[in-house]
């Protein structure tokens, strides 16, 4: 069985707003800010003076909200949004987000961006109790277990449910005269809190949504924490003090926006700085540095500055082709990735080049670009990436869940080296990733989980734990 994997792809970004007039429109522009974490639907719930109201679709945020009374009838002061990466769940509009829910006693809205680890057996528990789903997303859980609870207050109710379920998750719950934002244990996703100028509260996947809608960034939710927010102001509680940080790497990596700020850490300075130390633990003669457009382009300029050869621009984004991965064919696959991504033959040509990229999953896009650097004449192709090799599954919230689609647990280094046909490849030690974020934490791995280098997952894996155990006696050939 040969699988298709093009890189790697967020589950999806949430974002919240509390106390402005335009609240659909904001959460509107706060999407696009975070459109780079899911492509495959869209949604805003609005919250007009308790009454929920919601449009969703399939597409990209400007597709789905193309005609402008759509956007204009989510009325209200509070909206929550979601762009999505089908993971958990196939990409049907059933599984787009926020979705909402109207009972007998109340309203409630729910957006998610991670994967519960235990959802399966929740489900089936729940089933089992009458629950019926209508979607198949990991997501509709929450709701249901709020609903079996039998605590008295909402409050009460979300903190017992947010203690059953496990895993990543970064959770907004907008109820007719409240907004809720919780984390998980081990903040394995980033979520944020700013406040616009006229009193209004926003919360984010990523700070870069701040800046466009004009908010200032208040503080970041910590691990296993729950924020209120109503017409009072916020309030800060916690619904488990058994907590450790243990924020996805690949935020840093790959993921976040580099203008986003994730515990205290600028993302493209954290990027520039995997890139100096990439560039002190690389052993080979060169002419020129080339990143990887647009993720690699942070650690290409600090490979730079630290090695002293010129960073040059000798490959060239289209950003406006669609996304390969869509292609039905390998053959238009392959065209699409030339149609995305170009060499520039004066840049390359007769050079020894290093091409920065961020990670290497299944080596066919690497593979390609080295082929691409070759034919504009290239004369060394030296591969070097910012982070560790990519030996384990995510199953926080990445869609890779099998090592059977990761190159680097099946081959060696010199295997994956002559397979993507490079005249030499190196990887960021953990060591050199760890330090580089360099998050103020005493937590282990300096708050970082990096399950997907070294196998040690820092919660148990419930549901998955047997495919995981079985993924560890297959070995698929790349070659």
């Amino acid at each position: 069985m040969t699988y298709e994997v093009k890189s790697l792809n967020e589950e999806c970004g949430i974002f919240g707003i509390w106390g402005h007039p335009q609240a659909a429109q904001v959460t509107y522009f706060g999407l696009h800010s975070l459109q780079h974490r899911g492509q495959e639907g869209a949604g805003i719930l609005s919250n007009d003076h308790g009454k929920l109201k919601r449009h969703r679709d399939l597409g990209l945020v400007a597709e789905v909200f193309k005609n402008p009374a759509d956007l204009d009838n989510l009325t209200g002061e509070a909206a929550i949004g979601h762009v999505r990466y089908a993971t958990s769940g196939g990409a049907s509009i059933n599984n787009v987000q926020p979705f909402f829910f109207s009972f007998y006693d109340m309203q409630m809205g729910l957006a998610h961006n991670g994967n519960l680890t235990n959802a399966h057996s929740l489900r089936r528990e729940l089933e089992k109790k009458g629950s019926i789903f209508a979607s198949s997303s990991d997501t509709e859980i929450l709701m249901h277990l709020i609903r079996h609870s039998e605590q008295e207050n909402f409050l009460d109710k979300l903190k017992e449910s947010l203690r059953r379920v496990q895993g990543g998750f970064a959770y907004l719950i907008m109820r007719e005269d409240k907004l809720y934002a919780a984390l998980d244990p081990n903040g394995f996703r980033p979520l944020s809190i700013g406040r616009m100028k006229n009193g209004a509260w926003v919360v984010s996947s990523e700070t870069c949504a701040f800046e466009v809608v004009g908010a200032e960034w208040v503080r970041d939710l910590e691990p296993g924490e729950i924020v209120i927010i109503d017409d009072e102001g916020v309030t800060y509680d916690s619904y488990t003090t058994d907590t450790q940080l243990a924020i996805c790497s690949m935020e840093y990596v790959y993921f976040a926006r580099p203008d986003s700020v994730i515990h205290g850490v600028n993302v493209h300075a954290a990027r520039k700085r995997m890139g100096r130390r990439l560039a002190q633990e690389f052993q080979h003669e060169a002419d020129i540095v080339v990143g990887v457009p647009n993720s690699s382009l942070s650690a290409a300029s600090g490979f730079s500055e630290e090695s002293g050869l010129p960073n040059e621009m000798g490959l060239i984004k289209n950003q406006y082709i669609q996304r390969t991965f869509i292609q039905p064919t390998q053959e238009l696959r392959e065209q699409g990735v030339r149609m995305k991504l170009s060499a520039v033959s004066s840049i390359v040509k007769g050079k020894r080049v290093v091409m920065v990229d961020d990670s290497i999953v299944r080596g066919t896009t690497s593979r390609r670009i080295v082929q691409l650097l070759r034919d504009a004449g290239a004369a060394e192709v030296h591969v070097a990436i910012g982070s560790p090799e990519l030996k384990y599954p995510c199953f926080y919230g990445i869609d890779i869940q099998n090592r059977r689609e990761l190159i680097s647990a099946n081959h060696t280094v010199d295997e994956v080296c002559e397979i993507i046909g490079a005249d030499s490849l190196t990887y960021l030690s953990l060591e050199g990733l760890i330090e580089s974020v360099g998050i103020e934490t005493d937590a282990p791995n300096g708050g970082l989980c990096v399950a997907y280098f070294d196998g040690q997952y820092p919660t148990p894996l419930y549901d998955y734990e047997e495919r995981y155990l079985e993924s560890l006696k297959e070995k698929t050939s790349f070659y």
